[in-house]
């Protein structure tokens, strides 16, 4: 495979968020994706963008992507949070999951982010199986919670 791995730019938004869609339809709730393309566009290269990332790319077609925003804990600092992060089928199980996390690390990095944080759906197990390859710490006893405005 030639991948290239570079961050993320507007004109990608079409094609992540095809593949925003491709993760909630893996992830069992399509019904979830709300927000549109001109929001997803704005939120990243507006004038004050919330969301980072970087894109894998063979043969100029975006085949997965990863990206962040900046969250703060009191007792941490600033951190990073993994938001989304996937790779088309077809190309799962050759590298790019590794090329792209190792780029989202070398980010925090030069950030200086005091670590990087995500959730994992429980019954996703080859996710899991490749975030354990980083000694990723998954925990179980915090519940997910959330409101809708």
């Amino acid at each position: 495979m030639n991948v290239i791995i570079r961050r993320a730019e507007k004109k990608d938004c079409a094609r992540i968020f095809e593949l925003v869609k491709e993760l909630a339809e893996f992830e069992r709730a399509p019904h979830e994706v709300t927000a549109t393309l001109e929001h997803f566009e704005e939120s990243g290269f507006g004038e004050k963008p919330v969301w980072w990332g970087f894109v894998s790319e063979e043969d100029d077609i975006i085949i997965g992507f990863i990206m962040y925003y900046i969250r703060y804990s009191t007792w941490k600092g600033q951190r990073m949070y993994l938001e989304d992060f996937l790779v088309t089928e077809k190309a799962r199980g050759k590298g790019v999951g590794k090329l792209l996390f190792d780029r989202l690390i070398e980010e925090a990095k030069e950030k200086k982010f005091s670590g990087i944080v995500w959730q994992v759906l429980d019954w996703n197990e080859s996710a899991i199986k490749f975030y354990k390859k980083y000694n990723a710490k998954i925990e179980n006893e915090w519940l997910n919670c959330s409101i809708e405005i």
